[in-house]
C-alpha cells in the first residue's frame, strides 16, 4: 500500500477544505502517522480509559485550541506539513477578554506564492489606490450579503428578506457614502452605520427587544446570547481570513480598512467580507432558539461551507492583488 507523507496532503487546496476544528479539554497528539485528540469522559475516567478521535488534517484549514488543551511537538510537525493553521484561544473559540487575541501558529513553509504579495504591494503604498481597494472590499461584502440572503432558504424562513424597505434604504446610503468617501475613516463610519442597521433589522426579525452590541455577554438572556454568538462567529471568520492570507503569502499588517497601526488588521478586513452575510443573522437566530454554543458553531460552520465562504475570500483577495498587477 502506497504511503503518503503529511506534506503530500497539501494537494487539497485550502479554499476547498471543509473542516475547522475547535477543541477543549483534550490532548492533541500524533499516533501511528495520524493526528488525534484524546479525551477522558466522566464515565471512563475511573477505569483509566481514553477515547481517541482522528483529525483529518488533509481536509482541515484551522485548528483552534481552547480551554484545557495541550498539543505535542509531533502533532504540530504533522499539522505544519499539512498546512493547517493552529491557534490558541479562550473558551468557545473567543478570547476570554477582548484584549486577548488569538495567537496564530502558521506553518513555516517558504514555498508559497509571491505573486499576490507583489500585486498587493503595488497598490498598498499609494494612499489613493489603497482607498480604492478598501472601497472594493466594502462593495464586495454587501454584494455577498445580498447574494446569500437572496438564495438561503433557511434565512428566508426566519424572516430575513432583502426586499425590506429599511434594508434597501440602508444599502443605498452605504453605496452612496462608500463612493463619496475620501479617507478610510469615512469608510469605517459608513461600515459601522450599516452594521448597526443590520443589528436592528436582525433583532426585529427574531423578536429580540432592546438589543445593544456588547463585547462581553453573560448568556443570561437572548440579548446576551446574541452578543456571545456574534463574538464567537466573528473569531471563526478571523480563522478563515488568517488561513486565506497565509496561503496567499500576504502579511496581516497590509490592511486597507482598519489602519496601519494594527498588526493583524488585514485579517479583520478579509473576515468582514462574510461576517454580515453569515455570522450576523445566525447569531440572532440561534440566540432566539436558545441554542448552545456548540449548536451555533456547527450551524455557522455549515453555512460557511454551503456558501463557499473561504472560496469567496480567496477569490476576492486574489482578484484585488492580480488586478493591481495588471494595471502596471
Amino acid at each position: 500500500m502506497e504511503q503518503f507523507s503529511p506534506s503530500d496532503m497539501k494537494a487539497i487546496l485550502h479554499s476547498k477544505r471543509a473542516n475547522m476544528y475547535y477543541l477543549e479539554y483534550c490532548r492533541v497528539m500524533q499516533k501511528d502517522g495520524r493526528v488525534l485528540y484524546l479525551t477522558e469522559t466522566l464515565s471512563n475516567k475511573k477505569a483509566g480509559e481514553n477515547q481517541y478521535f482522528n483529525i483529518p488534517i488533509a481536509n482541515t484549514t484551522v485548528l483552534l485550541l481552547g480551554n484545557g488543551t495541550s498539543i505535542t511537538q509531533a502533532a504540530m510537525r504533522m499539522l505544519a506539513q499539512a498546512g493547517v493553521l493552529v491557534g490558541f484561544c479562550g473558551g468557545g473559540g473567543t478570547p476570554l477578554y477582548m484584549a486577548c487575541e488569538v495567537e496564530w501558529f502558521t506553518p513555516q513553509s517558504e514555498y508559497r506564492p509571491t505573486e499576490y504579495l507583489h500585486g498587493w504591494l503595488q497598490f498598498w503604498f499609494d494612499d489613493g489606490k489603497r482607498l480604492e481597494a478598501a472601497k472594493t472590499f466594502q462593495r464586495t461584502r454587501l454584494d455577498y450579503l445580498e447574494r446569500i440572503w437572496t438564495k438561503d432558504k433557511d434565512l428566508k424562513s426566519e424572516g430575513f428578506a432583502l426586499q425590506d424597505s429599511i434594508l434597501q434604504t440602508s444599502f443605498q446610503i452605504f453605496h452612496n457614502r462608500t463612493d463619496a468617501a475620501t479617507k478610510q475613516s469615512d469608510l469605517l463610519l459608513t461600515e459601522a452605520q450599516l452594521t448597526k442597521a443590520l443589528y436592528k433589522y436582525a433583532a426585529n426579525a427574531v423578536n429580540i427587544e432592546g438589543f445593544k452590541r456588547e463585547h462581553q455577554g453573560s448568556t443570561k438572556n437572548s440579548n446576551d446570547k446574541a452578543n456571545d454568538f456574534l463574538n464567537h462567529g466573528n473569531y471563526l471568520a478571523y480563522g478563515l481570513a488568517a488561513c486565506c492570507l497565509w496561503v496567499l503569502g500576504i502579511p496581516h499588517g497590509f490592511a486597507v480598512m482598519h489602519g496601519k497601526t494594527r498588526r493583524g488588521a488585514l485579517v479583520f478586513d478579509v473576515a468582514d467580507l462574510i461576517k454580515d452575510a453569515i455570522v450576523l443573522p445566525w447569531a440572532f437566530i440561534c440566540a432566539k432558539e436558545n441554542a448552545t454554543e456548540q449548536e451555533f458553531r456547527q450551524q455557522v460552520l455549515q453555512k460557511f461551507t454551503d456558501h463557499k465562504a473561504l472560496d469567496f475570500m480567496f477569490d476576492t483577495v486574489k482578484s484585488l492583488a492580480l488586478q493591481s498587477q495588471g494595471e502596471e
